[in-house]
Parts: C-alpha cells; sequence; structure tokens
C-alpha cells in the first residue's frame, strides 16, 4: 500500500499502527544553528501549519525575521511516530506540517498566517499544485484559543480576497494542535541541502494574484 496517493483520511481503526520510539533527529538546524527540540527559551511561541510538500514550506518560514527554528514533520493524523513512507501511503492520517517557534516580539502570529496564506493555494484540497494525498492538505494547527481566533478570521478575510480575483472556496482544516511527529533528519531543511530540490511552494496562482509574487 505504500507510494499509493489516497484522497480520503483513514478511521483511526484502519490507520497503521507506527511505533512507541520517536524519530531519530538532528539536535540543531541545518540553517539557523538553533536546537531543533523543546525546550525552548521562555518567551518563544509554537505554530504548525500544513501547506504542501514540507521542503518549500519549511524554507518559506525559516527565512522569516523572528523565527527561531523550523522543523517538518507529521500532525492531525493517528499513527504514532510514523515514517515518512507510512505518511505517503495515505494510511496514517497524517499531514506533512511545519512545525515553528517564533519569537512574539519580533513576528506576530498574524505574520506568520499572512505567509501561510501568500505561500500556497488552500482550494484543492487533498492536493498541492502536481502533489496529491491526504499528506498534501491546507491545514492550521493552533496552540491557543487566540491562535484558533487568529486563524479563523485569516480564513475569512483571505476567502474574500480569492472570491474577488475569481478562485473558489478554501478547503483548509483549521483544528488545535495534536502531536508533532518530527520527519527523519534527511528531510530537515532539504532545499538548503539540496539546493536544486524540488519545490512547489511560492508560485502558485492563486498567490501570485493576490501578492505580486513572479
Amino acid at each position: 500500500m505504500l507510494g499509493r496517493k489516497s484522497l480520503t483520511i483513514p478511521s483511526p481503526e484502519n490507520a497503521l499502527p507506527g511505533r512507541d520510539t520517536p524519530m531519530t533527529v538532528t539536535e540543531t538546524h541545518y540553517v539557523k544553528g538553533n536546537r531543533m527540540q523543546p525546550p525552548f527559551a521562555q518567551g518563544l511561541q509554537q505554530a504548525m501549519f500544513g501547506l504542501g510538500c514540507f521542503w518549500g514550506a519549511e524554507r518559506c518560514f525559516w527565512r522569516l525575521e523572528g523565527v527561531y527554528v523550523t522543523a517538518v514533520g507529521y500532525a492531525a493524523g493517528y499513527t504514532p511516530n510514523p515514517s515518512y513512507e507510512e505518511v505517503c501511503s495515505g494510511q496514517t492520517g497524517h499531514n506533512e506540517v511545519i512545525f515553528v517557534v517564533f519569537d512574539p516580539n519580533k513576528i506576530s502570529y498574524a505574520a506568520l498566517l499572512k505567509k501561510f496564506w501568500e505561500s500556497h493555494n488552500p482550494t484543492q484540497g487533498m492536493q498541492q499544485g502536481n502533489d496529491s494525498g491526504t499528506q498534501y492538505r491546507s491545514g492550521i494547527y493552533t496552540y491557543s484559543d487566540e491562535q484558533m481566533a487568529l486563524a479563523k478570521q485569516s480564513l475569512i478575510d483571505y476567502q474574500s480576497q480569492l472570491k474577488q480575483a475569481g478562485y473558489g472556496a478554501i478547503t483548509t482544516e483549521i483544528k488545535a494542535t495534536a502531536e508533532f511527529y518530527y520527519a527523519e533528519t534527511y528531510h530537515q531543511q532539504y532545499l538548503e541541502k539540496n539546493p536544486n530540490g524540488y519545490c512547489g511552494l511560492g508560485g502558485t496562482d492563486v498567490a501570485c494574484s493576490l501578492t505580486g509574487n513572479d
């Protein structure tokens, strides 16, 4: 079943069983040099987003001033400590996500939401560009009631802009954050390690029409 592109999230009963052992991950961020896993310094906050292939999505966020560290991984599904191959099978329920640790004195959660909306096409359902499957769905996963309220309002605001531009309904899911599982080390900061690697973000028609990107 590995490698199949499922467009339906499995039920908890049908999800792969996973494992008890967490993924071994490098200690420091390849670009920023900061620690990859908690505990983080007091005052830093956390955010999580899914916006297609996590290689390109991560780069969108680590470049922002005020972001302390980013990591790619899996969330919003059922399988504990999944592997990349298991997530790609569509039988874990997980999304490919970006974990962001940021300094709210330097960058706001609203600014992170703006980057999220402008970096992908949120109207495609279980797909992002040529990437198809449940792990490529658009999602915002919140860590507080305040983040939840800001995320929901941002969807309303961005939907209005899309409607004026002639695009369809947003399919982004907004949920309270479930457990985040780190992806394998080779996925972390992948596009910095592999400059010619595939990146399907930052150039979607929707993003270009609303931000003026080439």
